[in-house]
This record gives structure tokens, C-alpha cells and sequence, in this order.
């Protein structure tokens, strides 16, 4: 963190955000950054003591002598309308309402108080889920706007802090039930984990970055090497089975994850694997339907494409994104992100599909990310002439049925800026070698 950070606190009342508050609060005279406030979300989910908790935030931060801002959201309806279970719902709008905070609290910074027991019991959960490493990678100390100060403590030791400085924090009694799989984890599985493996904590956490750090390497490579197996012809995303099949299934694997989302999909293990049986297959023609999802192979070519939902286009969305900031696109699964620096990352120009280089200069604030919306027109970097983005997308063969599922960032002004994961546009060109710049980033969310 520099001397341009701001840092929200977000505060559940709980022992472990009551602790990072204090810590943070504490060193915070005489750090480079400031505490910009506390950030509360009311759930809802626990009636008089859900509104007990946010009481106890709100009379926290005014003994601290900090501002607060408190959302309350309503977890049961979004369960109910995104068909998600409660806990997923819960985690949604926590953090839209984290992005939310930070605008009001002037926050460039969201720290969090997870700590190595809940990277631990995240580990054991995606482990016995069958996750691969980029699950395994657990909880990031940090991504994008969040931090985790604390993730390489111990939740028993915080509660020793807080008993030794006679600080008081709420228990929530939902944390008990063991019906809820974590809280299993929680109660039965790491206490054993404890008492016969001391270190065993620490060890999941430290797999955890182990595992990212993998990750991280094989992604890159798995994209660096997808361009010589993608097929031009036709539309929509293609690969060739001949360059596919003799690939280590590491490599291939996660080609066909990025193939399926890059179409519009979600990727499961069990339907990678699908897919690289039906390239593997002795008949070169096939099919697969993969719930909401299909790949056809014909010969030699893999196309896949998303199946267009009943009642037509998907749903529209649309996003605030601060810089510094992230958002999480819930309808994509994917994560946009803003950051800002002196001068081009290298020589000039824009990235144009995962990444793009805006000049600070030439955008109105606040961003917004969305989907598309007819006339949306734009000039491609580099191009002679303004363009509709249907042509663009066409021309990227981006599948029909895909392309409401592209996000567009565009400035206050609603001049586009960038399509994401398709093409930058010129109206963001940075021209002086020490302009600041916006970089922009589209990465899937993995948690």
C-alpha cells in the first residue's frame, strides 16, 4: 500500500474483523496509507441479531471515531430469484456492497479479516470438492482491491488479542450450525487436523500458495500455446483436435477451460473431461450437451458455443468500476479490474483483449462496465474509422449466442473504451510516454 491508499475496513462484529480493525487502526498512524472507515453488511438472515451486530459496528466505529456504511441486503431474494444458495447469495451482494462502501468512504483498499484457519478450511473444501489447483489456490492474499491482511494468522490467537486488550466482539450463532458444510469443516475436521498433525494449518495454507503459484505459470502457458490449435473458419470458438489430443492433460485441460468460457460457459471438471473424450473419440463426428452449453465436433474441429437461453437475449448488466477498483461481473463469472500508473507497462498501444492501456486524460469518471446495447459503435485501436460493435464481434467470431455475455468498459460519457477479451479502442490511446494510465485486466473470477 502507498501513500495515495485508502483502506476500508470490512467489519462483521465477529473476533476476527473486530481484530484486523484494531490492528490496522493501530499502525495506521504511522503508515503511508489511511483508514478511510468501517464497512458493515446487514444480511438480514438472523432477525433482531443481525440488527444487534450492525448496533455493535456502528457504536465500534463511533469509539474509534471512524465513519461507517452500512448495507442492508436482502439475502433471501436474491437465493430466491439467482436460484444460488444462501451462503452464494450472501457473498454477492457482501461484495457489491464492499464496491459500493469504498465509493462512499473514498477507499481505494477493502481489507477483509480472513485468517490461515479459513484458508485452511477453503483448501479442505475445494480439495474433497475435486477442485484443480486454480480452486486449490484458495484464498489470495490479495485480488484486485481487497487485501487479507491477516491470512497467516491463527483465528485462536486473534481471540487472545482481543481478550488480553479486554476488547469484546459478537459471536454469530449461524458459525454453530453444522449444517452448513464449512462449519463441519470448522468444528469437526480441523480441530482433529490440530491435536494429531500439529502444523497442519499452516501446511493447507501454505499448499494454497504453492498451488496458485502453479496455476498461475500453467495458465499462462495454456494461453501462450491455445492460438496455434484455435481455427479461424466459420464462427464461434474452434480447436483442432489433432494439435489438442497429444498435449500433457494439464496443458489440454485447461485449453478447453478457456475455450468453454471464452464461448459463454462454465467450466466443471466432469465436462473438460467430456470434452476430451470427444476428441479423443475413434468417430469424428459428435456432440455434447453440457446443460445450457454445447460442443459438436466435426472431424477434426471442437466448436463450442453457448446454447441461447429460452426468452431470448441474456440478461443486461451493468457495473460502476472505480480505478483503483474491481468488479466481479456475476452474469460472466469474470472479474474487471482498474489500475492506474505512470507511463505504458511497455513501448505504446493497447493490449486489446485481456488487457487494455487507457490514457488517464482522455476518460470521463466513473467507469462502467455492461453489456452491449444497440447502436454501440466504437473505433478499434489502430483501425481508420468508427464501427458498429455487432461487426466487431462478428468479425472476432464471437458466437451469437455469446456475445450479450461481453462486458464493455466505457467512460461517463459513454464513449467505449475497451471490449474485453476482443479489442480495445482507439479513443483510449495513450500518446505521451508519461501519461498516467488505466490499465485494465479481465480475469475469471476463481472465488
Amino acid at each position: 500500500m502507498g501513500d495515495e491508499d485508502a483502506v476500508a475496513v470490512a467489519v462483521s462484529g465477529g473476533a476476527d474483523s473486530v481484530a484486523l480493525l484494531l490492528i490496522l487502526r493501530a499502525i495506521a498512524a504511522r503508515a503511508r496509507w489511511r483508514l478511510a472507515g468501517v464497512v458493515h453488511v446487514n444480511h438480514g438472515l438472523r432477525g433482531v441479531e443481525s440488527d444487534e451486530d450492525e448496533a455493535f459496528v456502528r457504536a465500534l466505529a463511533a469509539r474509534l471515531s471512524l465513519p461507517v456504511d452500512v448495507a442492508r441486503v436482502d439475502v433471501r431474494a436474491r437465493s430466491r430469484e439467482q436460484h444460488q444458495s444462501l451462503e452464494a447469495a450472501a457473498r454477492d451482494l457482501r461484495y457489491a456492497a464492499f464496491v459500493d462502501a469504498a465509493s462512499t468512504l473514498g477507499a481505494t483498499i477493502v481489507a477483509t479479516g480472513h485468517t490461515q484457519d479459513d484458508q485452511a478450511e477453503t483448501v479442505l473444501l475445494r480439495l474433497l470438492r475435486g477442485a484443480g489447483s486454480r480452486g486449490l489456490g484458495g484464498i489470495r492474499p490479495k485480488r484486485g482491491r481487497y487485501i487479507r491482511p491477516l491470512i497467516d494468522c491463527r483465528r485462536k490467537d486473534l481471540r487472545a488479542y482481543l481478550a488480553a486488550a479486554g476488547e469484546p466482539f459478537r459471536e454469530d450463532a449461524s458459525n454453530a450450525d453444522l449444517a452448513i458444510a464449512r462449519n463441519r469443516v470448522r468444528h469437526t475436521l480441523l480441530p482433529v487436523l490440530d491435536r494429531d498433525w500439529p502444523g497442519a494449518v499452516r501446511a493447507l495454507a501454505r499448499a494454497a500458495e504453492l498451488a496458485a503459484d502453479d496455476e498461475r505459470v500453467l495458465a499462462r502457458t495454456a494461453k501462450e500455446m491455445a492460438p496455434a490449435l484455435s481455427l479461424s473458419p466459420g464462427s464461434g470458438v474452434q480447436l483442432d483436435v489433432r494439435g489438442l489430443v497429444p498435449l500433457p492433460a494439464a496443458m489440454a485441460r485447461r485449453i478447453v477451460r478457456d475455450a468453454i468460457e471464452s464461448a459463454g460457459g462454465a467450466a466443471s471438471f466432469r465436462d473438460i473431461e467430456a470434452v476430451r473424450r470427444l476428441a479423443r473419440a475413434p468417430r469424428p463426428d459428435g456432440r455434447l450437451d453440457l446443460g445450457g452449453f454445447e460442443v459438436s465436433r466435426r472431424g477434426p474441429v471442437l466448436r463450442f458455443r453457448a446454447v441461447q437461453p429460452r426468452g431470448g437475449r441474456a440478461r443486461p448488466f451493468e457495473y460502476v468500476l472505480s480505478v483503483p477498483g474491481d468488479v466481479r461481473i456475476e452474469e460472466t463469472g469474470s472479474v474487471i479490474r482498474a489500475s492506474i500508473r505512470k507511463g505504458l507497462p511497455d513501448r505504446s498501444g493497447a493490449a486489446g483483449r485481456d488487457e487494455a492501456w487507457v490514457d488517464a486524460r482522455a476518460i470521463a469518471l466513473p467507469l462502467v462496465v455492461r453489456s452491449r446495447r444497440p447502436g454501440d459503435r466504437l473505433r478499434p485501436f489502430g483501425a481508420p474509422g468508427s464501427r458498429k460493435l455487432q461487426d466487431v464481434l462478428v468479425d472476432a467470431k464471437i458466437p451469437r449466442e455469446a456475445r450479450d455475455r461481453v462486458a464493455l468498459v466505457a467512460d461517463a460519457r459513454g464513449t467505449l473504451l475497451w471490449v474485453a477479451g476482443v479489442a480495445a479502442a482507439e479513443a483510449g490511446r495513450v500518446t505521451a510516454v508519461d501519461a498516467d494510465v488505466v490499465i485494465l485486466q479481465m480475469t475469471k473470477d476463481s472465488q
